[in-house]
């Protein structure tokens, strides 16, 4: 039978009145909510200075065992002491008294007093009072430690969860923001940084998009954010910049976001620069346009062909019926020699032309073989010195001699490519001006690009688009058919390459020809 059952009313309330100090001083520390670190050393020291102990301390059970968790005074009694007198339920006696500390079933652990003498019924109901207190402040201290330890664990992983987000946002390769229905910015990724305008996330977020997109008017970025926010619609549209120094195209798409799943509470803007997107777009429509326009000259040239040759025969017969009838002494009509000499020129021109229409739809197969682009440029040159017009030209050559620029093709046809842009870059400065020829590598060495640069009058931005489709020409009549290039064109294309053009009205232009390097 334990003390408390042994204990009579009349000495339970004769405990009260002499207890009553001390466990009001108990219940006052455990009511203030500080930590157990500072709260348990207090009440262990009531506890000693109310029974007199020279060693109080409290025991903990956890699932790594019964340990010492606080201590006041001496430190004698053992882990095997404490353990034994819990598990045989002695727990007064030899100047040693336990207090349990439970909740219900469960066992916490335990208040320890050691004494010169032994402890009194009364004492002892004391000392499980203050247990009883105590053993709820555990309860709270613990499950205070488990929440705080969830709450940093869940606060670590929304961090790690942030800054991957905010990785991710960074990484990406297009300029992005988010503004709220104030127009204030609260997401501004890496690439806003460093692009055009170079503003910081720091400089740009709690500040208005106005504030710092200033370049662009006010009142059309309103419309465009309000139209978003009115509608809940992606917006997508395209601007052109020259903001870098060159003319850049860019995608823009802003996106309704919703926090609430209600109303559009933010905007997300995407910026992309395409670009390289919208020329290769532009290189593939041509393409395909050229092909279509071959398909019909393959069509229509045997047309075309058998006529010319049936005029070309009769010219001819009229020329020798009119040779016979001179010699025959007969009058022939004053003109008729101009005129069929005039039949003559041009049914060789038309033939000329179906001729370089043909060539451009259909390249005619050629033998390859590696060909040295430096040689090629230098052949091109050595043939056209002669050249009336191309001797009041200034050459200029920046050839890459480390690396020998071999391709595989036909060196006649890609002289004939050089020879048609070289002749058009004369003809762009008419009586004097400078060519640039220059070889290099270009992406990771696959390839070779040779420039074929002016400083001519330029290229109008909207001819861009169309000067390498069949007759299309931008010199006066009579100077050119417009094959040139589109057979320059046809050619690169058949040697696996391309060809590009960056020109404006009073600043040059550049021929670009890329084509497969071979290593040797």
């Amino acid at each position: 039978m334990s003390h408390a059952a042994r204990l009579s009313p009349t000495s339970a309330l004769k405990l009260v009145s002499p207890a009553i100090a001390t466990i009001a001083d108990v219940a006052a520390l455990l009511a203030t909510g500080d930590a157990l670190d500072r709260v348990v050393p207090s009440v262990l020291g009531i506890v000693a200075d109310a029974l007199g102990a020279h060693e109080c301390s409290l025991w903990r059970v956890d699932e790594t065992g019964l340990w010492r968790a606080y201590s006041l005074g001496d430190s004698a009694t053992t882990v095997a002491d404490v353990r034994k007198r819990l598990d045989d339920n002695s727990l007064v006696g030899d100047g040693l008294a336990l207090a349990r500390l439970t909740t219900g079933p469960r066992l916490l652990g335990a208040i320890v007093v050691g004494m010169e003498r032994e402890v009194s019924t009364e004492e002892f109901v004391l000392l499980t009072t203050i247990g009883t207190m105590v053993a709820p402040a555990l309860v709270h201290a613990e499950y205070s430690r488990q929440l705080e330890t969830e709450v940093a664990l869940r606060t670590r992983q929304i961090e790690q969860q942030r800054r991957f987000t905010e990785r991710i946002i960074d990484s990406m390769p297009v300029g992005l923001y988010v503004i709220d229905r104030e127009f204030r910015i609260q997401a501004w990724n890496r690439k806003r940084e460093t692009g055009m305008q170079g503003v910081s996330r720091e400089e740009a977020i709690g500040r208005t998009i106005f504030e710092i997109l200033h370049r662009q008017p006010a009142e059309l970025l309103r419309e465009e954010f309000e139209d978003v926010f009115s509608t809940g619609r992606i917006a997508e549209f395209q601007m052109e910049s020259k903001a870098t120094g060159e003319h850049r195209t860019y995608r823009i798409t802003k996106i309704p976001m919703r926090v609430d799943d209600t109303a559009v509470t933010h905007v997300i803007t995407i910026g992309e620069d395409i670009t390289e997107w919208r020329e290769a777009q532009q290189r593939f429509a041509q393409a395909e346009k050229l092909a279509a326009i071959g398909t019909l000259a393959a069509g229509v040239m045997h047309e075309i062909n058998n006529p010319l040759a049936t005029i070309a025969a009769c010219g001819e017969s009229l020329q020798l019926k009119l040779r016979e009838m001179a010699e025959a002494g007969q009058e022939t009509p004053r003109e008729s020699d101009d005129y069929l000499s005039i039949i003559e020129q041009e049914v060789h021109r038309c033939k000329r032309i179906v001729n370089g229409l043909l060539e451009f739809s259909r390249p005619r197969a050629v033998g390859k073989e590696l060909v040295d682009l430096n040689e090629v440029i230098e052949k091109t040159l050595f043939l056209l010195k002669h050249h009336a017009t191309f001797k009041k030209m200034s050459i200029e050559l920046d050839l890459d001699r480390q690396s020998v620029p071999m391709v595989d093709g036909n060196a006649e046809q890609l002289i004939q490519v050089f020879m048609a842009l070289l002749l058009n870059a004369t003809d762009a400065m008419q009586e004097q001006g400078r060519v640039k020829l220059r070889t290099r590598g270009a992406g990771n060495g696959d390839s070779i690009v040779a420039e074929v640069a002016d400083d001519g009058h330029g290229i109008k931005r909207p001819d861009l688009r169309k000067i390498f489709e069949p007759f299309f020409t931008t010199k006066p009549p009579g100077r050119g058919t417009g094959l040139g290039l589109s057979i320059c064109y046809g050619i690169i294309a058949e040697h696996g390459g391309r060809i590009e053009v960056d020109s404006a009205v009073g600043q040059g232009a550049t021929f670009r020809i890329f084509l497969p390097r071979v290593t040797t």
